[in-house]
């Protein structure tokens, strides 16, 4: 199958990039920005984090699921700045119910990216959380740049077809 190469640059970072910038709105409507590990998972077409309920950005996603991701690409030593490869999405995050169908699968894909977070999804405080991108901007260089829809996010979420 033929994948245009903004999409397959755009499936690239994103399988290769393991953190995410995670922008919340706390309950007085200010905004909070964060990082937050992701890993994604194909099945639900979801971007998953792992989250602790101390956590500012995870008590205002709880309040207000309205969020934003943004994945990009790490600055290189002498290499402009303004071109970085980015995508900033904007979609809901849904925390998942412990030993659920969605959890579990959320968890696989999570420790198969992060083993060494295993010990974490035994603590009563952390949570998984899964955010459905809705739109999205991707900038692939300088001067290049297109919005994305939920379809599109969708498709991009989930392994090309097999031919």
């Amino acid at each position: 199958m033929h994948e245009p190469r903004l999409t397959r640059a755009l499936r690239a970072m994103l399988n290769t990039q393991r953190v995410a910038s995670l922008g919340t709105l706390n309950v007085d409507g200010a905004p909070f920005v964060s990082m937050v590990p992701y890993a994604i998972e194909p099945v639900a077409a979801c971007l998953v984090i792992h989250v602790s309920l101390l956590a500012p950005h995870t008590r205002n996603l709880l309040t207000n699921p309205a969020v934003s991701m943004m994945v990009m690409q790490p600055e290189a030593a002498g290499e402009p700045v303004h071109a970085l490869p980015r995508v900033s999405m904007d979609g809901t995050a849904t925390r998942l119910q412990p030993e659920s169908p969605s959890w579990l699968a959320a968890r696989r894909v999570y420790l198969e990216r992060f083993p060494e977070a295993e010990p974490m999804t035994h603590l009563g405080d952390f949570s998984f959380v899964a955010f459905f991108p809705k739109a999205a901007r991707q900038v692939a260089g300088f001067g290049t740049a297109r919005p994305l829809e939920e379809e599109d996010l969708t498709s991009l979420l989930r392994p090309l077809p097999e031919l």
